[in-house]
């Protein structure tokens, strides 16, 4: 791909952990941007390689409440890109300022200042992503204003796009000749007229570092360590569906925002649900708190006045690569206690393939996975300082930058509201294989051989026949 849309304004990016330094390449090789317009404001040394190849002034100023703005303000003005990969920096502030100055705005996440995930303090329904959205959404208000993109990565945000493109495949395979709704009403009707009862982002990540496993005390993972354990030590989040019949016991409505999704009394890190992808067939994926869970299934709710006639339960579940795995388990065994030690896996990655997608179940033809099957291999040939998981993380964050340059008055937007097949076109070129698969699983298949489980056989869609107790 060439030059993707005219760019003459400066770009900051705050944080160069995980995706930073991936996002770089990009941004330079499609917007023809010139290293001088380009500004990263980090916590820590990590990444200074990375910017010195590229010639990028790199400043270590760890933004805090009291900081950010005398910091930020000297280095935006109007037309100018700020792009948020960081962790504990707030987002709802950083929109703010963004537009105060007159500048775009884009992050892959909605963050709190530092300890917002983990304070105890706040109920566990006050340090939910759910609450996160419901304070993120208030910035709607201001209106017409520099497009500011919240969540906007693989996911949140690529799985909102590949969402929209799995149901019109399902809608061509069962005969619904309709064309791509145009608006919210239209994709929510679209999503109740085939049925889908429930909606999984589900991804297995099979890369390794065969040389140099986990140790005892390490945390290991293939993007960023402090964002996974602090959104694994939030409560467990999923939207709630119009076609569940059991609640859980440990489940938790908000008192407050839209009410499309409920919480659980237990870290996301703890709590598994049975899922499929192509490559890996079933498995146990952890349901990780996302900010995806809850708008799209806010998004997929049809009313009838003032009751809820459809709405699809929507959640994540997430096998990371097996470092990962084991780290989860070391990390609740301390009481979730962080290791004393972290390491990115990136360059020692030996094979693997991150299989990310998202699972549409209900329908005529049971259950259909759309997504992105990228190798290690592939993602280093498509873009320097990249692994599989975080190519399709700064594919997205490239698409959504672009989407938000050619739509520059937007205000606050969440990806369920941008245009999917123009986010698509742009990232498609890095997401390695993309496919469709229809399967006949469901999560009852083959339970209560070896011992008998409280199921509900007469809908295998109930989160109940999900979930791993």
């Amino acid at each position: 791909m060439s030059n993707l849309v005219s760019f003459g304004g400066n770009v900051v990016i705050i944080g160069f952990g995980s995706l930073g330094p991936g996002v770089l390449p990009l941004l330079l090789r499609h917007f023809n941007l010139d290293a001088s317009r380009v500004t990263i404001i980090t916590a820590e040394e990590r990444g200074r390689d990375v910017a010195n190849k590229y010639g990028v002034k790199f400043v270590i100023d760890p933004l805090t409440p009291d900081n950010y703005r005398d910091i930020l303000t000297p280095l935006l003005k109007k037309g100018d890109f700020l792009l948020n990969v960081s962790v504990d920096v707030s987002s709802v502030a950083l929109v703010e300022l963004a537009w105060e100055l007159g500048a775009f705005y884009l992050d892959t996440c909605i963050e709190p200042w530092a300890g917002g995930y983990t304070d105890p303090n706040l109920s566990p329904s006050e340090r939910s992503n759910y609450a996160l959205r419901d304070t993120a959404l208030k910035l709607k208000a201001a209106g017409k204003r520099p497009t500011a993109i919240m969540t906007c990565g693989a996911n949140p945000g690529l799985v909102s796009f590949f969402t929209k493109k799995a149901l019109l495949d399902i809608a061509r395979d069962t005969g619904i000749n309709t064309p791509p709704p145009v608006d919210r009403r239209g994709w929510a009707e679209l999503a109740e007229k085939l049925g889908v009862k429930t909606i999984h982002i589900a991804e297995r990540d099979t890369q390794v570092a065969a040389k140099k496993p986990k140790q005892v005390d390490e945390f290991v993972n293939t993007w960023s360590i402090d964002g996974f354990v602090g959104e694994g030590c939030q409560p467990a989040e999923l939207g709630w569906g119009s076609h569940e019949r059991h609640f859980p016991a440990d489940g938790r409505r908000h008192q407050f925002g839209s009410d499309c999704a409920i919480y659980l009394l237990r870290p996301g890190a703890s709590t598994q649900v049975r899922t499929w992808t192509p490559t890996e067939g079933p498995f146990h994926g952890y349901l990780i708190t996302h900010s995806e869970s809850i708008s799209i299934a806010d998004y997929f709710t049809v009313k009838s006045g003032d009751t809820v006639r459809y709405r699809p339960t929507v959640h994540y579940a997430y096998h990371p690569c097996d470092d990962a795995v084991l780290s989860v388990h070391e990390l609740a065994g301390k009481t979730w206690q962080q290791q004393s030690r972290q390491r990115l896996l990136m360059d020692e990655i030996t094979s693997g393939v991150d299989e990310l997608g998202v699972l549409l179940m209900g329908h005529a033809k049971g259950a259909y996975w759309y997504g992105s099957q990228l190798s290690i291999t592939e993602a280093r040939e498509l873009c320097p300082h990249n692994n599989a998981t975080s190519m399709q993380v700064t594919a997205t964050i490239l698409a959504g930058m672009v989407w938000a340059l050619e739509n520059p008055d937007r205000g606050m937007v969440e990806p369920d509201e941008m245009d999917f097949d123009r986010c698509l076109q742009v990232a498609m070129p890095y997401l390695g294989k993309v496919v469709g698969v229809y399967t006949g699983w469901t999560p009852l298949e083959k339970r209560g051989e070896l011992f008998p489980e409280d199921i509900d056989e007469d809908d295998p869609w109930q989160f109940k026949n999900f979930r791993v107790v």
